[in-house]
């Protein structure tokens, strides 16, 4: 009998052994279309009979996004789509759902390093460190480091309380912050830790780092916007390793122009690689380079997770991380 065709969308760089041996149930093919034109030329051919995908994050480089316009383009034999990383707002999963695709993702895999990162810059935002760094190397020792805050007794809100913001619960109450957290629902006591439930308005009216832990979909886009800036207090901390866009990136420039926002520190931008020049000047921002899942461990993770998602859906039907707008599919 023919294997099902698995078409792989981008590289894998340190899971190659799981991939190769992915080939014992599957036709496993590296997609070699350079530009989302051919790639819709190739689904008539070569790819015509795809049956899932290996889709990693930079792959949209080629492929666009995979929504409204690009779905019909993909064969009836297509089932899966096993995304490598937490986030998937660059697949439109009602559109595929639609079409009765199931649709992967790593949750998971990515929460250590993510919440590592993510401390990182509360810790750099509340002693004020980009300052003290930048007075360094401008030779003038510590003579623009001003005197700084400790986190201990500080009020950490934490918008989106998935795996992400519970990894950071844990690291921040080691620093002897409180936290509170907001979520479109209530998790149990054993899933929050403890953790205090509050209303959006109350989160960011009583927290003094607010930290964004949530998925971007069209509810999430510019959540963190001016308005819900003015409810913050004065000389809040903005966090964010989630994605970009659930921030108004020209009204936190604003609001850290003008004092209201103290100290930002950010792992994902707007338009990322490119970056809001008010941030880029301001030395209240810590930057970094979408470093969130930056290591051997999480990359290796998650090449593994995906690979095993793909092995589940041809095996069994089932994807073991099916993202949870498609849970009723599992059922």
């Amino acid at each position: 009998m023919t294997k099902p065709l698995v078409l792989l969308f981008g590289e894998i760089s340190h899971a190659q052994a799981e991939w190769q041996a992915l080939s014992d149930v599957a036709d496993i093919q590296v997609c070699e279309s350079k530009s989302r034109a051919e790639l819709i030329e190739d689904l008539k051919g070569k790819y015509s009979k795809v049956v899932a995908l290996y889709r990693t994050f930079n792959s949209v480089a080629m492929s666009g996004r995979f929504d409204a316009e690009l779905a019909p383009h993909f064969p009836d034999t297509l089932k899966y789509i096993c995304h490598n990383g937490a986030g998937y707002d660059q697949i439109d999963v009602d559109v595929w759902t639609a079409k009765g695709v199931k649709v992967s993702n790593c949750p998971g895999s990515v929460n250590a390093a993510t919440a590592d990162v993510n401390m990182y810059l509360i810790l750099g935002a509340i002693r004020d460190f980009n300052s003290a760094m930048n007075s360094l190397r401008a030779g003038k020792w510590r003579e623009g480091a001003p005197l700084s805050n400790d986190p201990e007794g500080k009020v950490l809100g934490i918008l989106g309380m998935g795996g992400i913001g519970r990894a950071l619960k844990q690291r921040a109450e080691s620093f002897g912050m409180s936290v509170q957290y907001h979520n479109r629902r209530e998790l149990s006591a054993e899933q929050s830790g403890g953790a205090k439930y509050v209303s959006f308005d109350e989160l960011l009216a009583t927290s003094d780092v607010v930290s964004c832990n949530l998925p971007l979909n069209p509810h999430t886009r510019h959540i963190i916007n001016a308005e819900a800036i003015a409810k913050m207090k004065d000389g809040v901390i903005i966090v964010n390793t989630a994605r970009g866009a659930v921030i108004d990136e020209q009204a936190l420039v604003d609001a850290l122009e003008s004092g209201k926002v103290k100290n930002v520190g950010l792992d994902v931008f707007e338009n990322e690689p490119e970056i809001h020049p008010g941030l880029l000047s301001n030395p209240k921002a810590i930057l970094l380079p979408h470093m969130g899942t930056l290591t051997y461990e999480s990359q290796k993770k998650m090449e593994v997770q995906v690979i095993g998602n793909i092995r589940a859906g041809i095996t069994s039907g089932l994807l073991n991380d099916i993202v949870p707008e498609q849970a009723s599919l599992q059922q």
